[in-house]
């Protein structure tokens, strides 16, 4: 699969590169979807477009059997790149600096590659081209299009540069955390500055929250579990001699188990009305979900460390402690068990060492054909295993 995969390289460098030069961002990638459309056209897929951009594609193998979903995302983000190379972004403020322009092109190169060995599909590859990754909606879109009905597995990745090219980390268990964004608001009178007996400030017990809800975290969760509760916006006040109506706060918050994001979620409740209540205000929370948390199926693990084998060879797969980053993948695996995998790109030569997210971010285009290759190699292995 490797070899057939190099056979394409130029292929896959160029599409990258095409979207590299045309970043969009999350949910307007509609140059992205056409472009996209028109090379599965070319594959004689079944082809479905959904949501604002997303794309759907279906391959139909020779014989009846389980169907897995491959995905890519597809959207960039609002930096100014500063990247030295030839095919920098043409779109000023927006830039492919996470890496999903390369995971778009290595799975249009995985549908080239397939769409070529129909004989020797036993069910159904689904190709997900998503939309809006950056902002957790585009798996949403392609779910309530029906994308996940009959899905039997689904398989991800994400490249990085914590690992040489030509290595990968496949292992089970959480590897990325659900992310809530939370919404704290107090609510006192407002008054002369100089008479604070006469109103109910809110600043002073909106600090005291903000003091206190780290004792959330280490007093209420066990301290094997992970949880990060990060303030990252306060609002409150007009003028020195003015006692606040209002405090506003805006937290976000990480985490991997359920029930521990639940035991934050009540402590962050009952300690915002225990502080109102204390200071004779009123407060508001408001939990808006991002994400879900990401956990490996332990099944699809062992059938992509096979593939792994097939493709990077043995002694390939590096472990690595889970990311307290997130991602909307783990909305496909609430439907089907899933497994979402690292690739690594680092190479120092080329300058390929900038974590994502960075206006210096460059990937090493040799990863590709690995990635192109894994895509392609595990629908193929999870499609002839006994699973299900």
């Amino acid at each position: 699969m490797l070899d057939k995969a190099k056979s394409i390289e130029d292929y896959i460098v160029k599409v990258r590169r095409t979207f590299h030069e045309n970043p969009e961002l999350s949910n307007q990638e509609y140059d992205t979807q056409r472009l996209i459309v028109d090379e599965l056209e070319k594959l004689g897929l079944e082809i479905e477009t959904v949501g604002n951009t997303s794309t759907i594609a279906r391959l139909i193998g020779s014989k009846k059997g389980k169907t897995v979903v491959l995905r890519a995302d597809m959207d960039a983000l609002p930096i100014i790149e500063e990247s030295e190379i030839d095919f920098k972004s043409k779109n000023d403020g927006v830039m492919h600096a996470c890496g999903h322009d390369a995971h778009s092109a290595m799975l249009l190169g995985a549908a080239k590659i397939l769409s070529g060995m129909r004989d020797k599909i036993n069910g159904e590859v689904r190709f997900f081209f998503q939309e809006g990754e950056e902002n957790f909606s585009g798996a949403k879109k392609i779910i309530e299009a029906g994308g996940m009905e009959n899905v039997d597995g689904c398989f991800a990745m994400h490249g990085l540069p914590t690992m040489e090219t030509g290595f990968a980390n496949i292992e089970g268990g959480y590897r990325l955390t659900g992310c809530d964004t939370i919404y704290i608001k107090f609510e006192g009178v407002s008054g002369h500055g100089s008479s604070p007996q006469l109103a109910k400030d809110t600043i002073h017990p909106a600090c005291m929250f903000v003091t206190d809800i780290q004792g959330i975290v280490t007093k209420n969760v066990a301290p094997q579990e992970p949880v990060v509760v990060s303030v990252g916006r306060i609002n409150a006040g007009t003028k020195a001699n003015i006692i606040s109506k209002y405090a506003e706060i805006d937290m976000s918050m990480r985490y991997f188990d359920p029930a521990a994001r639940k035991v934050v979620h009540d402590a962050i409740i009952r300690h915002a009305n225990a502080i109102a209540d204390a200071y004779e205000i009123e407060v508001s929370v408001d939990i808006e979900e991002s994400t879900l948390s990401l956990k490996n199926d332990d099944d699809l693990v062992r059938i992509a460390q096979k593939t792994s084998e097939k493709v990077l060879g043995k002694g390939k797969n590096i472990l690595m402690k889970p990311l307290m980053a997130s991602e909307d993948m783990s909305y496909y695996f609430q439907h089907a068990k899933g497994v979402y995998i690292n690739m690594g790109f680092k190479n120092d030569e080329k300058g390929s060492v900038y974590f994502p997210h960075h206006e210096k971010f460059k990937i090493d285009e040799d990863y590709m054909v690995y990635g192109t290759a894994m895509f392609a190699q595990f629908a193929l292995d999870f499609l002839d295993s006994e699973l299900y």
